[in-house]
This record gives C-alpha cells, structure tokens and sequence, in this order.
C-alpha cells in the first residue's frame, strides 16, 4: 500500500509530493470526538458512520510519523532562519530537508 502512495501520475512528475500534517494535539482534538460519535464531522462524508480504516486512521497511529517529522523539521528550521514560510516549506517537503534540498 505504502509503494502506491509513492507513485505520480505522468502529468505531475515534476511537482514535488507534499506532506501534510497537524500539530499531534490538534489532529487528536478533532479525531477524538469522530470517533467518540462513530461519524464524519467534516467533508464530502459529513455525518456517516466511520468504517474500520476510518476508525483507524482516527486513533492517530496511521498519522503520527508525519505529524512528528513535520512538527520536528519546521521546529528545527524556524529556530535556524527565523522564517516561518522557509520552515513551513521544509515541514511540507518529503525527504528534501534531510536531503539539503530545502530551498
């Protein structure tokens, strides 16, 4: 499943992937009362039930290491630069910060 996320379509080959994460305790707020009501509360399935991949991307387990890793590189080059856009742009990017290549 992992290999599948990797792949880009033809189209986007030059687009470099994003990563997209939440500060841990913001993400666990708002899945914590989704899985308390067993429901969406927001998106295109607002208001039905959770299905078991749901339930589990929900506990956080799925999430947690890009949380973290976002959370921990945008911390490390925001107290570098001092720049909140350069650090935001660095959390975002996957695999270009360890590699040097956060422009």
């Amino acid at each position: 499943m992992a290999k599948d996320n990797e792949k880009k379509p033809a189209g986007n080959a030059d687009q470099p992937r994003l990563r997209k994460w939440l500060r841990p305790s913001k993400r666990a707020k708002g899945y914590a009362e989704e899985r308390r009501d067993n429901q969406h509360k927001r998106g295109d399935k607002k208001g039905e039930d959770l299905d078991d991949y749901n339930k589990g991307l929900r506990s956080g387990y799925l999430l947690c290491q890009s949380d973290h890793a976002g959370s921990y590189i945008y911390d490390k080059v925001l107290a570098e630069t001092k720049d909140k856009e350069k650090a935001a742009a660095a959390s975002q990017s996957i695999g270009q910060h360890r590699k040097g290549g956060n422009k």
